[in-house]
């Protein structure tokens, strides 16, 4: 999806402000004269490491800067609490994995941001390399490492990702656990479609993260959305490829948080596996979802592009021939139209136990691509139809 140009003026204006009146006041670390090399081979994990350092102790707001050039850094970890409530990471140019894939898998996370407090990233580049890691996972080796996440946010408040462009992760590319009011705008995510377990945004156990005119290209979920994810917003996306925008998969434990209030509108689906897609597993919880809506959304050729599948059992194990125990209600579909790869375009697979409750569909109008007519499929479901409805309801 093209980001309109009001839109990207807003953010180059809002950015630069930031900057700018930052900038005024502030105490500036470049990278290069702690001894970073922009040469894309010499390690500069240190200085990165030592820019943070003095960026975080300071007792003014402080910028962390990045010039332009190619940096080779490893994992980094950057902890607060800080001295001040404003630190800007400032990145003109470009940060490169190491060629050997284990050095980021030991790390877990390439970039790892931990209870802070004001923190902007602005800008830049991060490519993880993670073609080499992905070989290994495809040939079948058990001693492959899980492989390390690009940019972690955990346990922290306000933190802003502006612009930032992330490429061939190991796995996750963005991950925010256990975080209040985390901006995610103007991001850019590019992984092959076949690339395993590369989510673009994974959000879960935090509040009030918003997620803003983002352009995601994936091997896995383009946003997935885990337990304990309350008042989250989501607006102006583009996925493709990718396995769509995920709610789940949820009850994998059972005494897990639910999902709650969640708004997503103003998605472009391109050649994906989902549109929008609610999971579970098929196994006893306490986890729930409530509170949801799906608004304002364009489907190209996608392959399931609505689905609540609470039947989820992946190779067929871990599911001891249970239902789920997740309860979902209150979720609203509105204003859905485009084209289903597959002839059941609405598919709401639910549970025997707690049946879906309060689904309502609102203009939705989605066809076949091999020009037949696309179908609805029903279990364990009840709900509202209103408005133009293609396929006809089975609510």
């Amino acid at each position: 999806m093209k980001m309109t140009n009001h839109f990207l003026l807003v953010i180059t204006i809002t950015t630069t402000v930031l900057f700018t009146e930052t900038a005024v006041a502030a105490a500036t670390y470049n990278v290069d004269k702690l001894g970073a090399k922009p040469d894309g081979k010499t390690d500069s994990t240190k200085a990165f490491m030592a820019a943070w350092s003095r960026a975080c102790g300071s007792e003014k707001p402080a910028i962390m800067y990045v010039p332009k050039g190619t940096y080779m850094v490893g994992g980094m970890l950057f902890s607060g609490p800080c001295k001040n409530g404003n630190v800007t990471v400032q990145i003109d140019g470009a940060l490169k994995a190491p060629s050997n894939y284990s050095v980021l898998a030991k790390a877990q996370s390439w970039l790892l941001l931990q209870h802070v407090q004001g923190v902007n990233i602005v800008g830049g580049v991060m490519d993880a390399n993670g073609a080499g890691l992905w070989d290994c996972k495809s040939s079948g080796s058990k001693n492959c490492p899980d492989g390390a996440t690009t940019l972690s946010i955990f346990n922290s408040k306000n933190v802003n990702v502006y612009g930032l462009t992330s490429v061939n992760s190991q796995m996750f590319h963005i991950v925010v656990n256990g975080c209040r009011d985390v901006r995610v705008v103007g991001v850019t995510v590019e992984a092959p479609w076949n690339s395993p377990n590369t989510d673009g945004i994974h959000v879960q156990l935090s509040t009030r993260v918003t997620i803003l005119d983002s352009k995601i290209s994936t091997g896995d979920d383009c946003v997935s959305i885990g337990p304990g994810a309350t008042n989250l917003w989501i607006e102006n996306v583009g996925c493709g490829p990718g396995h769509g925008i995920s709610i789940g998969s949820l009850g994998k434990d059972f005494d897990e948080q639910g999902v709650k209030n969640v708004t997503v509108k103003r998605v472009n689906f391109k050649n994906t596996d989902n549109g929008f897609r609610i999971k579970s597993w098929a196994r006893s919880s306490k986890g729930f979802v409530d509170g949801v809506l799906f608004q304002n959304a364009v489907m190209t050729n996608v392959q399931n592009p609505i689905i609540i599948d609470q039947n989820y059992c992946p190779s067929h194990k871990n599911c001891p021939k249970e239902v789920s125990g997740v309860k979902i209600s209150h979720v609203k579909y509105q204003d859905i139209h485009g084209t289903s790869a597959t002839e059941v375009a609405v598919k709401f697979d639910c549970s025997k136990k707690y049946p879906c409750k309060g689904i309502k569909m609102q203009d939705v109008n989605l066809s076949f691509t091999k020009q037949a007519p696309a179908s609805a499929y029903c279990a364990n479901a009840g709900g509202t139809c209103s408005g133009v409805m293609k396929p006809t309801s089975c609510l």
